[in-house]
């Protein structure tokens, strides 16, 4: 039995090989997704806490300025690394590095967020834009720490291999 074999050749130059490559299929993804979600909520919250900083706060509003801005920039760093790699997206998701950064992410900003929203709701006084705008951010901050645990879920489960 004989078969027949077609062979195709494609020749390619470059002229300019200083080009970056953007792996847009990252984004498609549901850990993508959920990392730009992430970052969005990140750069909504600090955008908040950061115009309604009048120059004094509490230990509780620093440490949640702290830690929204802090996971701003991580999230921020590793969604353009797989963004700018064709294989960062896959790799980096099996490495551990991402189950620790996403579990400490939740952690710490569950912890500043509650401790925020406990700090303000103690206040006397419960009224002004301040008051309103740092409850706002305090909530985004809960919501974005249920994005790090799905996240660290995930990446647990990728980890693992499941």
């Amino acid at each position: 039995m004989s078969h027949s074999v077609t062979i195709t050749r494609t020749t390619t130059s470059t002229t300019n090989t200083s080009y970056i490559v953007l792996n847009t299929g990252y984004l498609k993804s549901f850990t993508g997704l959920l990392k730009l979600f992430e970052m969005l909520l990140g750069i909504a919250t600090v955008g908040i806490f950061g115009y309604y900083w009048n120059g004094s706060a509490t230990s509780a509003e620093i440490f949640f300025f702290l830690m929204a801005t802090t996971f701003l920039i991580g999230t921020f760093c590793l969604l353009l690394s797989c963004l700018t790699s064709l294989s960062t997206g896959g790799i980096i998701s099996k490495t551990i590095y991402e189950l620790i950064y996403h579990s400490v992410a939740a952690i710490l900003l569950l912890a500043a967020s509650l401790n925020l929203v406990i700090v303000l709701n103690d206040r006397y006084f419960r009224y002004g834009k301040q008051y309103e705008a740092y409850m706002a951010a305090g909530i985004m901050g809960l919501v974005n720490t249920v994005l790090y645990f799905i996240s660290a879920f995930l990446a647990h489960r990728s980890y693992r291999g499941i």
